[in-house]
């Protein structure tokens, strides 16, 4: 399992937050209740399974609903 931290551009409503977190969610690989998406820093929490997705699917969900990822940071857990 690895962990990342994903940085987006500012996040503008809290219903964004919504979308996001239920993308990431989504995803087949992403440990569900890891999933935090923070409103005022405008960072994504989440653990992940390295052999079922990448960081690079997890950005490319998000980046598909219209928000910018500025960068990430993985480690491992």
């Amino acid at each position: 399992m690895q962990k990342a931290t994903i940085q987006l551009e500012t996040l503008s409503c809290p219903s964004c937050l919504q979308k996001i977190e239920n993308a990431v969610k989504g995803l087949e690989g992403v440990e569900k209740d890891s999933v935090k998406v923070m409103f005022n820093s405008s960072k994504v929490k989440t653990t992940f399974d390295s052999q079922v997705i990448s960081i690079e699917d997890v950005e490319k969900s998000i980046k598909k609903l219209g928000y910018p990822v500025i960068k990430s940071k993985v480690s491992a857990v």
